[in-house]
């Protein structure tokens, strides 16, 4: 009899197609390749993630689930837009996980506290023109 196979590592990270060329209060994120989508849309886990957006460009980010009192936070390293507008890392409210057929759809909310320099990448980006106005709307200083 053959010798079993080595069972499979889950990837490092999992992909999550982003429908814009930023995040902002309301877009959306479709994680894929996950190995049980309707499981982590009801009670998700921490996870790595290789958010691609609609520009083309990318950048890593940390997906940190939430507790009773707070939501889960997607932390995304600095990177720039196709553009060449740079952003700061961010860290960003989850408002919802939702099934979408075989991928889970990440809705982002509001901005959550900065992140430690370097929480969710230390390899990626440049400071940013970017700053979060009194009210919570965001400001861009640059082009984008």
């Amino acid at each position: 009899m053959p010798p079993a196979p080595p069972p499979q590592n889950p990837p490092s990270s999992y992909q999550a197609l982003c429908s814009h060329t930023h995040l902002f209060p309301g877009a959306r994120c479709r994680l894929q390749g996950l190995p049980h989508p309707e499981a982590f849309a009801a009670d998700p886990e921490p996870i790595d993630v290789h958010l691609r957006f609609s520009d083309g460009t990318a950048a890593a980010a940390d997906l940190r689930t939430g507790t009773a009192t707070a939501p889960a936070t997607l932390t995304v390293a600095a990177h720039a837009t196709a553009a060449g507008t740079p952003l700061d890392e961010s860290a960003w409210a989850v408002k919802g996980f939702t099934l979408e057929q075989d991928e889970v759809e990440m809705t982002i909310g509001a901005r959550a506290p900065s992140p430690s320099p370097g929480t969710a990448a230390q390899d990626a980006g440049s400071p940013s023109g970017r700053t979060e106005a009194p009210s919570g709307a965001e400001t861009r200083t640059g082009r984008e």
